[in-house]
């Protein structure tokens, strides 16, 4: 019952705001089924299924993590997370794609949504659509997985997932918090300093004010801190008043990935029966994966050589536009365009060399 899987508990999604990979050395195969197996990448060229085969590298995968919404709502990729995995696969490069960077969103044949230019967090809801008012993240994730790959020149994602922002929180407090540094001082938009939502204005009930909330906030200082899952879920979340806006969150949230995997690879962790039991059961109830045909313990083994240490932090330059003095979106620099190439050349190592700038050194 309790047979160790020597591996790696992959890629896991997580957040709201956020995405984290959750690293981990031993998998269950007792949950290896709990896991919601999908196809959320479609189809294979030829309309037959994905064949199984042997993993090997270069590997690309895809993580969203979307707010939790019903089915009646269309669903935004609040997070979206690329990672570079590369041929001799003892190493992981992640980078965070803007939720509000412009671009070109393809068509879509079974929502009959025909393309446009849009935010790339509003691809996973023209993809949703599944009739009578209903939405489905999974399929909304297809489209999504086609515009990051039009971005990026990716030819196709090995494997994707997703997690929403509640089944994140569960598996932080299934691993009993998660300890990490803090390198800048950063005041919750959401939350008050006992967890509890801050109160909203009246005036903002339609939800059309840009901080409709007040009251005292929660506080996260710069130092190493142990924190519990909301405290966790929140911190990620804020972009509001920080100096880099959402570029600082995406570097909270690959801060975090880094920490999370680096607790989950610990004693704490896999060597108590007790509360691998509860995180695998959090993972297991909250995630939706594809793995192209093999399952999350496939993937556990593939990628057993990788720790939180060769996992790297990587930035994507950009800015905000504005368009007559009012707020757009975001753009990458176009030395994007080259960093891209170098995923596709499975030449990432020699990039960052040359573009140090590109990585995350507090991370």
């Amino acid at each position: 019952m309790w047979a160790r899987l020597c591996a790696i508990f992959g890629c896991v999604l997580m957040l709201l705001s956020g995405a984290v990979l959750l690293g981990g050395q031993v998998v269950l195969a007792r949950y290896a089924n709990s896991v919601d197996n999908q196809n959320l990448f479609g189809a294979t060229a030829d309309g037959s299924e994905q064949k199984v085969s042997d993993i090997k590298g270069p590997l690309n995968i895809l993580l969203v993590g979307i707010d939790p919404r019903n089915a009646a709502q269309p669903p935004l990729s609040d997070s979206i997370i690329v990672v570079h995995v590369p041929r001799d696969m003892d190493q992981a490069f992640l980078f965070s794609v803007p939720r509000d960077l412009v671009v070109d969103i393809p068509p879509f044949a079974k929502t009959g949504f025909r393309g446009g230019r849009s935010k790339i967090n509003a691809a996973m809801g023209y993809g949703s659509a599944v009739g009578n008012g209903k939405h489905d993240p999974a399929q909304g994730f297809e489209l999504l997985a086609k515009t990051v790959q039009q971005l990026t020149g990716i030819r196709q994602f090995d494997a994707g997932a997703i997690l929403n922002f509640g089944g994140f929180k569960q598996i932080v407090d299934a691993m009993g918090g998660v300890t990490m540094r803090i390198d800048q001082n950063v005041k919750s938009e959401h939350l008050q300093p006992d967890g509890k939502p801050r109160p909203r204005y009246a005036r903002c009930a339609d939800n059309t004010c840009e901080h409709p909330y007040y009251g005292p906030q929660a506080e996260y200082k710069v130092g190493t801190y142990h924190l519990q899952g909301w405290q966790a879920l929140d911190y990620v979340r804020q972009r509001y008043g920080l100096p880099k806006s959402d570029y600082d969150r995406q570097r909270h949230q690959q801060q975090f990935i880094k920490a999370m995997a680096e607790q989950a690879l610990s004693k704490d962790v896999i060597t108590n029966p007790g509360k691998l039991d509860k995180v695998l059961k959090a993972a297991g109830s909250a995630l939706i994966f594809d793995g192209q045909g093999h399952s999350v313990v496939d993937w556990g083994f593939a990628l057993k050589n990788i720790r939180a240490n060769n996992m790297v932090s990587i930035k994507l330059p950009g800015e905000s536009k504005f368009e007559n003095g009012s707020y757009v979106g975001e753009g990458l620099d176009e030395s994007a365009a080259d960093f891209f190439a170098a995923v596709g050349a499975d030449q990432l190592s020699g990039f960052l060399f040359r573009h140090p700038e590109y990585v995350n050194k507090t991370s």
